[in-house]
C-alpha cells in the first residue's frame, strides 16, 4: 500500500517549483515529480539563451520570498518601456531610460533567461523540498476514493489528497482529469533570437507594432559584461508564412531585414544568433480545479506573448493557490473544495481577461480600418498624456495588486 501524501506537484519548472517552495516555507512538504534531469550548472551558465522572460515586480518579490532570486546568475533590469505603432502618430512611454546600472528602486522588472531561472529554482528545491524527483515520467492519473492515484513509468504508485498540475501547455494531468480546453489559433508564430545592436538599449524594453504583428526588443544580459548594453532578445510575432520565410534567411539578410523593419530603433543590427520559432495559440482550461486537483501556470492558461505576462500570471497562480492552502492548514483542513474554488474564482477571471485583452490589442494594432486606426492613435495619445491612466496600466503590469489579499502582499 502506498503512503498517502498531502500534495503531489507534477511539473518542476518555474511555477511548479515556486509552488513547492512557497508550501515548504509554510510548513507543507510536497512531492515534486519533474520530467527534467538535474541541470549541469557549468553548462547552463556557459550558454546564453536567446529568449528571456520579462519578470514583473510581483514575480521578483515571490522569488525573493523563497530565496531563488539571489541564485540567478545573470539578469538585466529594465527601467523603461516604449510602445508605438509603425503607421501611427502616438506612443506610450513608461518609466525612463538609464545609461548606468539602475538601483533596484528604479526597476520596472527584469529580463531573465529561462535556463538560468530553471537552474536557480531547481537548486533551491534540492535544498528545501525533501521529496523532489527528477527524470520522472507520469503514465497514468486517476481519481481514487478521496485521493488521486499517480502511476509512474517505473511502476511506482503514489496517492495524494491534492494533485497540482504544473506540467505545461500540453498538460498530462489536465488530459487525464478530462478537463476541456478552449484553443484560439492565431495563425501566427513567434520568431525569437538574440541580436547585437550598434546603439545601447539603456534598460528600455521596446515594442513596435508592424503590419505583420508586434516586434519586441528586450534588453538581455550578455556572457561578456562589457557588451551588456548592446544585446537584445527579440520576439517577433508574424503570420505563419512570414515566420517560415524569415527563419530561413541567412544571417546577413536577416539582420538587414530586422534593421529596416525595426525602423533603426537601435541603429544597425550587427549580429543575430540562435533563431527559433514557435506557434502562437491561446489556451484556456474550462476548469482550474476539481475535487482534490488544481491546475496552475500553462497547464491552466496560455496567452499571447504580446505583453510578456504569461510567466507572471503563472507565478500569481502559485501565490494565490498556496495562500488558500496554507489558510486551510491553519484551520485544520486541507485542500477543501471551497478553498480550491476560491483559487479558481480569483485567478480564472483575471487570466481570461488578460487573454482576451491581448487578443483584442493584437487585432486592433494590425487593422488598417480607418476608424480603428484613429481610435488606436487617440488612445495612445490619451494614455501617454494622462498620468492616472499610465499608473493604472503599470499597476496591472507589475502584478502587485493581485497579491494584496494574500500573505505575500508587498
Amino acid at each position: 500500500m502506498s503512503e498517502m501524501r498531502d500534495v503531489v506537484i507534477v511539473g518542476g519548472g518555474l511555477v511548479g517549483g515556486l509552488t513547492a517552495l512557497l508550501l515548504a516555507q509554510g510548513g507543507v512538504q510536497a512531492t515534486v515529480l519533474d520530467a527534467a534531469p538535474i541541470l549541469d550548472q557549468n553548462r547552463v551558465l556557459a550558454v546564453a539563451n536567446p529568449r528571456v522572460l520579462a519578470l514583473s515586480q510581483a514575480s521578483i518579490h515571490l522569488l525573493k520570498t523563497v530565496n531563488v532570486w539571489e541564485q540567478i546568475a545573470r539578469l538585466m533590469p529594465y527601467t523603461g518601456m516604449q510602445v508605438w505603432n509603425k503607421n501611427g502618430y502616438g506612443e506610450i512611454n513608461f518609466g525612463h531610460a538609464s545609461e548606468h546600472i539602475p538601483s533596484a528602486e528604479q526597476w520596472l522588472g527584469a529580463m531573465v533567461e529561462p535556463s538560468l531561472l530553471n537552474l536557480a529554482v531547481q537548486q533551491e528545491m534540492l535544498a528545501q523540498v525533501h521529496d523532489y524527483r527528477t527524470q520522472v515520467q507520469v503514465v497514468r492519473v486517476e481519481r481514487g476514493v478521496d485521493c488521486w492515484i499517480i502511476q509512474l513509468a517505473d511502476g511506482t504508485e503514489l496517492k495524494t489528497r491534492l494533485l497540482i498540475g504544473a506540467d505545461g501547455a500540453n498538460s498530462f494531468v489536465r488530459e487525464q482529469a478530462f478537463i476541456d480546453l478552449d484553443v484560439l489559433d492565431y495563425q501566427q508564430a513567434g520568431l525569437t533570437c538574440a541580436i547585437k545592436t550598434v546603439q545601447p538599449h539603456h534598460h528600455v524594453a521596446r515594442q513596435l507594432f508592424l503590419d505583420t504583428g508586434p516586434l519586441a526588443f528586450l534588453p538581455m544580459a550578455s556572457l561578456r559584461p562589457e557588451e551588456n548594453k548592446h544585446w537584445i532578445s527579440i520576439v517577433w510575432t508574424l503570420p505563419d508564412d512570414y515566420a517560415d520565410e524569415y527563419a530561413a534567411l541567412d544571417d546577413q539578410a536577416f539582420t538587414q531585414l530586422l534593421t529596416r523593419e525595426s525602423q533603426h530603433m537601435l541603429g544597425e543590427v550587427l549580429a543575430a544568433t540562435s533563431r527559433a520559432k514557435f506557434p502562437l495559440k491561446a489556451r484556456a482550461a474550462k476548469q482550474y480545479v476539481q475535487d482534490g486537483l488544481a491546475l496552475i501556470g500553462d497547464a491552466a492558461h496560455v496567452i499571447h506573448p504580446l505583453a510578456g505576462q504569461g510567466v507572471n500570471i503563472g507565478c500569481l497562480d502559485a501565490a494565490v493557490l498556496c495562500d488558500v492552502l496554507l489558510h486551510d492548514r491553519k484551520r485544520g483542513v486541507w485542500a477543501h473544495e471551497q478553498s480550491l474554488k476560491r483559487y479558481e474564482h480569483s485567478r480564472k477571471s483575471q487570466n481570461e481577461a488578460m487573454m482576451h485583452a491581448m487578443s483584442a490589442i493584437g487585432w486592433v494594432e494590425r487593422s488598417d480600418f480607418f476608424p480603428w486606426v484613429w481610435a488606436r492613435n487617440t488612445a495612445l495619445k490619451l494614455v501617454e498624456n494622462q498620468s492616472v491612466l499610465k499608473d493604472a496600466f503599470m499597476q496591472q503590469a507589475n502584478g502587485l495588486n493581485a497579491l494584496q489579499s494574500t500573505r505575500y502582499a508587498l
